[in-house]
């Protein structure tokens, strides 16, 4: 599902009815706000932040100039996103790196947010960064965590520390010493979580905290959580005095309440969002980027950034040229679905796209299709894949039964071939864009 899909779909509806409007009443407005307020608490935002948020934008909307203006519904959704932006930190948060290395990072969170493969996500995005980052194993209760941040040190290709289970304030100190020696930039210290707040862990944080004075306490939340990530964020900050939060699963059935509301309860921002399973799926926080996405005009930028970082610009030049070329072949269509398979979860990708995010329904999106139609190519030859108009109805069936799939399926494909062979060498042309727009991804 695409993140805050809900939110932005009801949002967009309102503002639909403005913009057909040619001139706006002051009562036209208020109705449309008392709408947003509406979709906002039903998005799990805090009630006092709705108010205000609200509140702000009703006092900035009704001014003689956007009552005059010839396009008032433009103008009231630019100050909708300006306040949007505004309520989630205004500018990226970036992390606080230490003159002197290491960089130390407390992780912390409640036990299920996601705070262990955390660890690992930012390990491996600081090392994609250069960094050299240690992972500190400082959760000594819960089964088999030890392990757990290990194998996730591994597949994320960072160091890892661990001394068993003597006090967790004392391993972190042990932990830091090593990463001097050994020349890591970066420590990642991952705590103890427990199912909900209490005395006993806040303490043992504290005395972290106290013991290696950390650059960064950063709170994983769950962002599925809704308001009750926004109580837990005000708790542990209260306590710690938090440097920012991470929000997890934000590819997950999210509302928006805890995205929209934790900076404004807490005053602290958020620095990254958590985007899938993989260790790879980690985002730098924009506001101005998930704002834009709330309000369904995508987010080209990190889209850009996404490509940039995990497809072969080699290879595109090459698909490029085939295209130019018209040799555009089933080997090419199989190299567009391994690259957009690599830059993460298909529907948060596609909901990215300006005008899409809150037309995207879980239905429209199946990932394991894209699996079978890997299967259907793969089970083509040579002379298949480098020319589709061989491919006659007695060959249809015996790829279908190679890649158990069905007839239907390979017909499908080859559809879908087609029309984005069309689509690529006519992207100006709106009729395909209709037509594109108009029927299921994948």
């Amino acid at each position: 599902m695409a993140m805050f899909s809900g939110l932005s779909e009801r949002i967009n509806h309102i503002f639909s009815k403005l913009t057909k409007r040619g001139k706006l009443t002051e009562l036209e407005i208020k109705q449309a706000m008392r709408e947003v307020r509406v979709a906002l608490l039903e998005a799990d935002v805090n009630f006092l932040v709705a108010k205000d948020f609200i509140n702000k934008v009703s006092e900035k909307a009704v001014g003689e100039q956007i009552l005059t203006s010839l396009t008032p519904g433009q103008q009231v959704i630019k100050i909708v996103n300006d306040e949007l932006i505004d309520l989630m930190g205004s500018s990226n948060s970036k992390l606080e790196i230490a003159s002197k290395p290491p960089t130390i990072i407390m992780m912390c969170g409640l036990q299920g947010a996601g705070k262990t493969t955390m660890c690992g996500k930012l390990g491996l995005m600081l090392r994609k960064q250069g960094k050299k980052p240690m992972l500190v194993a400082g959760d000594i209760y819960r089964p088999a965590a030890i392990n757990q941040l290990k194998i996730v040190a591994g597949n994320a290709g960072v160091d890892f520390f661990e001394k068993g289970t003597i006090s967790p304030d004392k391993i972190a100190t042990e932990a830091i010493e090593l990463a001097k020696k050994k020349g890591n930039d970066v420590v990642i210290i991952d705590t103890a979580g427990r199912l909900q707040i209490n005395a006993e862990l806040m303490d043992e944080l504290v005395r972290i905290k106290k013991a290696v004075n950390p650059h960064e306490i950063l709170l994983t939340v769950d962002s599925m959580t809704g308001q009750e990530a926004v109580n837990v964020a005000k708790e542990f900050d209260e306590k710690l005095d938090i440097t920012g939060t991470i929000l997890t699963k934000l590819d997950g059935d999210t509302r928006g309440g805890a995205a929209l509301s934790i900076k404004a309860i807490t005053g602290k921002p958020i620095k990254f969002s958590g985007t899938g399973e993989k260790l790879a799926d980690i985002e730098p926080f924009y506001p101005d980027r998930m704002a834009s996405r709330i309000l369904g005009m995508g987010d080209v930028l990190t889209l850009i950034e996404k490509a940039q970082e995990n497809i072969d610009q080699e290879q595109m030049k090459k698909l490029e040229e085939n295209l130019r070329k018209n040799t555009f072949t089933f080997d090419d269509f199989l190299v567009q679905f391994e690259q957009l398979s690599k830059m993460g979860d298909l529907t948060s990708i596609l909901s990215m796209i300006p005008g899409m995010g809150a037309k995207i329904r879980p239905e429209d999106v199946d990932e394991s299709r894209l699996k079978a139609y890997k299967a259907i190519i793969q089970s083509m030859t040579p002379k298949e894949r480098a020319n589709p108009d061989l491919i006659k109805a007695s060959h249809r069936k015996r790829i279908a039964k190679g890649s158990g799939t069905t007839i239907q399926e390979v017909n499908a494909l080859i559809k879908q071939f087609e029309q984005t062979k069309l689509m690529m060498k006519n992207q100006n042309n709106p009729q395909l864009r209709k037509m594109f727009g108009g029927r299921k991804f994948f």
